[in-house]
C-alpha cells in the first residue's frame, strides 16, 4: 500500500525479517509480555528504534481498535522497512502462533483434553510476569521524567484496576490534559533524550489522496474475501456469521485483548452459542500461555464452532476455514490502520502542543501496562484469589496464601535474568519452559 524511502540508519530487510521471525516464536504473555519483549529487543538490545519513537508507536496502537502489540509490531516494522518490513512484522508476529493454536483446537475437538499441554506453557506464563515486571520498571524509568508524569500513571493504574473507567476514557483523558498544560508548564513535558540509532522511514506525505487510495484498497483486501465466504457458505451457516461477527468485532472493540475478549465471550456462548463458557476458559488459557496476540482466542472459538458445524465440508477442513476467517477478519485491519495513520502520526511528533498530549498518554500507558502487569501476575501466580466491590466495579485480588513458590521462583529468574543481566529473552523462555515440563513431569 504505502512504499516509503530507505531509513536514514538502514536495518536491512533480511536481518529485520529474521527478527520478526523468531519474535513470532517467543512472544507470549499477552499484549502485555509482547510490548515488553518489543521494547527489549528492538530499544534496548538492537537499538534499531529509540526510545521516544517506541513510546510513540506504542500510544497510537493504543488508541486503535484490535490488538494493540500486533499493531505496534507493524508500525515497528513500518519504521525499519517500510511497507514490506510492516508486512512482515505483521505476519510472523501471527503466523507460528496461529498454526500452533489451529493443532490445539483441533486435538481439543477430536481429544478433549489439553491439560498436558496448557501444563508445559504454563512455565512461559511464569517467565512472563518477570520479563513484564522488568519492562515495566524500564519504561517507567524512561517516560516519566517528573512528579506530574509519575501521578498520572498512578492515576490511571487506580482508574483501571480499582475504579474500572473504560480504557478510552483514561487515554482520551491524559491527552486533554497534557494538550491543556503543554504551554503553562513545558517543563513538565519534556522527554530524555533517546539512546541508541533512531530508524525513521521516510516521512510519507499524509495527503487525501494517499489516505484514499489506502483505504481503498486496504478494505478490499480486508473485505472481499470475507464476502465470498459469506456468498459461498451461505446467509445462516457458521463461517457466514463468523465472517460477519469477526469483521465487526475488528471495527468496534476498542480498549485492547481484554476488552474483546469479553465482547467475544459474550457473542460465542451467548449470542451465537458456538461453545460453552467452561469451553471457552479452556480457549483462553491456550490463548495465554501460547505465543501470539492473546485475541487468538478466536482462533479456537471459531475452529470449534465450524467444526461442529461443517455445513457440507468435512469437520476438520471447515474448522480450519473458520479459524482462518477469524483471524483475516480479525488481524488484516491492523495493517490498514497503520498504513493509514503512521505517516499522520509520524508527523505529529514535531507538535509541541500535540507532543505534550502524546508525552502524558505515555504516562497514561505506563499505568495501563501496570494494570496489566497486576492481572496477570494475579492470575498466574496465584491459584487462588478473592473479588470485592469498590464503588460497585469488582477488583479480583489475589490470596497470598495461595501463591505458587515454583511460578514465583521462575518469574524472580526471569526478572533479574532481563533486567539485571540482559540475557537475550529467547533463553529465558526457552529455560522457563523447561522448568514447567518438569514441575509436570514431577507432578
Amino acid at each position: 500500500m504505502d512504499q516509503s524511502s530507505h531509513p536514514v540508519a538502514r536495518v536491512r530487510f533480511p536481518e529485520a525479517l529474521r527478527f520478526w521471525v523468531k519474535l513470532g516464536f517467543v512472544n507470549f504473555g499477552g499484549p502485555t509480555g509482547q510490548i515488553a519483549i518489543m521494547h527489549h529487543e528492538l530499544v534496548e538490545r538492537r537499538r534499531w528504534i529509540d526510545e521516544e519513537r517506541y513510546l510513540h508507536a506504542l500510544n497510537f496502537a493504543m488508541l486503535l481498535p484490535g490488538p494493540e502489540a500486533h499493531q505496534l509490531a507493524i508500525y515497528a516494522g513500518w519504521l525499519l522497512n517500510g511497507a514490506p518490513g510492516a508486512v512482515a512484522a505483521g505476519v510472523f508476529f501471527l503466523l507460528p502462533a496461529f498454526f500452533l493454536m489451529v493443532g490445539l483446537s483441533w486435538l481439543y475437538a477430536v481429544h478433549g483434553d489439553v491439560s498436558w499441554i496448557s501444563a508445559i506453557f504454563a512455565g512461559l506464563s511464569w517467565a512472563v510476569v518477570g520479563i513484564v515486571a522488568a519492562a515495566s520498571v524500564r519504561i517507567a524509568s524512561r517516560a516519566l521524567r517528573s512528579a506530574f508524569l509519575y501521578a498520572t500513571a498512578g492515576a490511571a493504574f487506580l482508574a483501571l484496576f480499582v475504579f474500572g473507567v473504560p480504557f478510552p476514557l483514561v487515554i482520551l483523558a491524559a491527552g486533554g490534559l497534557g494538550l491543556g498544560l503543554a504551554r503553562r508548564f513545558p517543563g513538565t513535558f519534556r522527554v530524555g533524550s533517546a539512546t541508541g540509532r533512531a530508524i525513521v522511514a521516510d516521512r510519507v506525505a499524509p495527503t487525501w489522496r494517499r489516505a484514499a487510495r489506502v483505504l481503498v484498497v486496504g478494505l478490499a483486501v480486508w473485505l472481499l474475501p470475507l464476502a465470498a465466504v459469506w456468498l459461498a457458505a451461505g446467509r445462516g451457516s457458521v463461517l457466514a456469521d463468523e465472517a460477519a461477527f469477526f469483521s465487526t468485532m475488528a471495527l468496534v472493540t476498542f480498549g485492547g485483548a481484554y476488552a474483546v475478549l469479553a465482547y467475544v465471550n459474550q457473542a460465542a456462548v451467548v449470542r451465537f452459542g458456538w461453545l460453552t463458557a467452561e469451553e471457552m476458559a479452556v480457549g483462553l488459557s491456550l490463548a495465554e500461555t501460547t505465543p501470539g496476540p492473546l485475541i487468538l482466542v478466536v482462533v479456537f472459538v471459531a475452529f470449534l464452532a465450524a467444526y461442529r458445524s461443517p455445513d457440507g465440508l468435512e469437520p476438520v477442513a471447515a474448522g480450519f476455514a473458520g479459524a482462518l476467517v477469524a483471524a483475516w477478519a480479525t488481524f488484516v485491519p491492523s495493517f490498514l490502520w497503520i498504513f493509514l495513520g503512521a505517516p499522520s502520526v509520524e508527523r505529529l511528533r514535531g507538535n509541541v502542543r500535540l507532543s505534550a498530549a502524546l508525552v502524558t498518554i505515555t504516562a497514561a500507558v505506563v499505568g495501563v501496562i501496570a494494570n496489566l502487569a497486576v492481572v496477570f501476575a494475579v492470575s498466574t501466580l496465584f491459584d487462588r484469589t478473592r473479588t470485592v466491590e469498590i464503588l460497585g466495579h469488582p477488583v479480583v485480588l489475589p490470596v497470598p496464601s495461595s501463591i505458587e513458590p515454583f511460578a514465583l521462583l521462575v518469574a524472580l529468574a526471569a526478572f533479574v535474568a532481563i533486567g539485571r543481566f540482559r540475557v537475550n529473552v529467547v533463553w529465558v523462555v526457552l529455560g522457563a519452559g523447561l522448568a514447567g515440563w518438569l514441575r509436570w513431569l514431577v507432578g
